[in-house]
């Protein structure tokens, strides 16, 4: 043991000798007595620290961006944003494509287009009907109401169906048949009048499905500060239905004969059938399209309990009944269809009694007023959205925009009273129908808000209410502009109306869940 010492020592003298002269011959040096490891160990302590720096610069840019941008630092990571507001490889190539998100709620603006460019077809053809066929403006009333008869049912049902299967399939069956529906009115009109109500009561039955099917898959498809504004371009897409049916419909039964606009638009209908079956789905992570960061996105801004599906059995109506705002929400369900129905309804009617213009500046006057509605609308949305962003609750974001969209058209209606030329009637209905879209940004999306799983089935309950109080106030104006000689009166007790509902909005509405 003390020779192999006394040998080993001369070579570690010599080889410290050569190390001070050479730093090659350290680093073999070091080797060779064996400190590779602690080389290595050195090396990875020098990664780590490297990595932990980089993880910490980047979570800093991350709360950066999102103070920024005002969104959350869930939501700018799932995004990607990074320091100096530059971006993940990832994110860039997301940016060379259109967000499939993008082309759900395009589509569904298309078909909320159809489906209400489908309903005023009939607003506009019924004056003639009436003259040709000698109705009062009480039967006229009636005629008009017969959609609401089968809306009024599928309205539960349909809400049902789509919390169990989805807005796909359902939505594509009710395109199908209420453009078939569509279809099959010119023809009922000339065999009976009983046949004209009943295809009518079955093309409201159809289109029942297209409210709570619209908004529980844009409720899956966007985050929920994203939500308002989507609910706003597909209902832009629905007031638009408005302008394109009041000004193409004129046109076309001159030109064409009553079968023209209906033909038309079921068309359009089947059309928009095909593309939608094959390019959409109910869920984004079941889409083939869908990019892994923009799944990462939408996931990122939804609440922690918020389902992507749901096979629970929906929960009984007297739990649904027993809470204060649920209450809210069928309320103002009610308010903004009885007003909306006596517009969309009875506007040509009233330009062409009050102010004596001919059908054809009627649909010019009519149809102003739901251009600047869909305008107004996705204002509302982005409004709500930006709101929810920057730290206030979703609670007081509902109930101010709720607020604006009963204030608002009741003060028009009001003033609507007084107009005294077809252009100041024109201005006050605008301002109505403008200020009543911020109730897209209210109640329509408080249904996600206090029952994300049941959302379905509490916009069927709360629009069959809404359909009844339709029913009410298109068949109600026939009798009193029958029995009054004018509009006055029940323009006025609409606009009370919604003053009174807002009150009950302000005071029980809340945007936790609740269900």
């Amino acid at each position: 043991m003390v020779t192999s010492l006394s040998v080993t020592s001369p070579q570690q003298s010599s080889c410290f000798l050569r190390c001070v002269h050479d730093p090659t011959a350290t680093r073999k040096a070091l080797l060779s007595f064996g400190l590779r490891s602690r080389h290595d160990q050195f090396r990875c302590e020098s990664l780590r620290s490297s990595s932990e720096s980089h993880v910490t610069r980047r979570g800093e840019a991350v709360v950066a961006a999102a103070k920024k941008r005002h969104q959350s630092p869930e939501r700018c990571a799932a995004e990607g944003i990074l320091i100096g507001g530059g971006e993940t490889e990832v994110v860039k190539e997301v940016g060379m494509f259109i967000p499939e998100r993008m082309k759900v709620v395009m589509l569904t603006a298309c078909m909320m287009c159809l489906c209400n460019a489908d309903r005023v077809v009939m607003s506009v053809a019924v004056v003639p009907l009436a003259e040709k066929l000698g109705w009062s403006s009480s039967f006229l009333g009636v005629v008009q109401s017969s959609f609401l008869w089968g809306y009024i049912f599928s309205s539960v049902i349909g809400g049902a169906l789509v919390d169990r299967y989805g807005g796909k399939r359902v939505l594509a069956w009710g395109v199908a048949l209420w453009s078939f529906a569509t279809l099959l009115t010119p023809w009922a009109a000339a065999h009976s009048t009983l046949a004209l109500l009943c295809v009518r009561a079955f093309f409201g039955l159809a289109e029942g499905v297209a409210m709570p099917s619209m908004t529980t898959l844009l409720s899956r498809w966007f985050p929920i500060d994203e939500r308002a504004s989507a609910v706003g371009i597909s209902m832009a897409g629905f007031h638009m239905g408005n302008v394109v049916g009041l000004l193409l419909t004129p046109l076309m039964l001159s030109s064409i004969g009553i079968s023209g606009p209906f033909i038309l638009f079921a068309s359009l209908g089947l059309l928009w059938v095909s593309t939608w079956a094959s390019g959409v789905t109910n869920n984004p992570q079941d889409s083939p399209f869908i990019t892994r960061s923009e799944l990462r996105q939408i996931q990122a801004g939804k609440p922690v309990h918020s389902p992507t599906s749901s096979t629970k059995p929906n929960p009984s109506l007297r739990l649904l009944l027993s809470k204060l705002p649920t209450w809210a929400i069928i309320f103002a369900n009610v308010t903004n269809n009885w007003g909306y129905f006596v517009l969309l309804s009875w506007m040509p009617v009233y330009f062409q009694t009050v102010f004596n213009v001919n059908l054809k500046q009627a649909a010019w006057f009519s149809a102003l007023p739901w251009a600047t509605m869909a305008v107004s609308g996705y204002f509302a949305g982005s409004a709500s959205d930006f709101l929810i962003r920057t730290g206030h609750s979703v609670t007081s974001v509902r109930k101010i925009m709720q607020s604006i969209g009963f204030m608002g058209p009741g003060l028009s209606l009001l003033c609507l009273n007084y107009a005294k030329s077809p252009s100041c009637a024109a201005i006050f209905m605008t301002l109505a129908l403008s200020l009543s879209s911020f109730s897209q940004a209210g109640f329509l999306l408080n249904m996600q808000d206090i029952a994300p799983e049941y959302a379905g089935f509490l916009h069927g309950i709360s629009n069959c209410a809404g359909t009844l109080a339709a029913i009410v106030s298109t068949i109600g104006t026939g009798y009193f502009v029958q029995w009054l000689g004018s509009f006055q009166a029940f323009l006025t007790v609409t606009a009370f109306l919604y003053f009174a509902t807002t009150v009950f909005w302000i005071v029980f509405a809340t945007g936790e869940r609740v269900f």
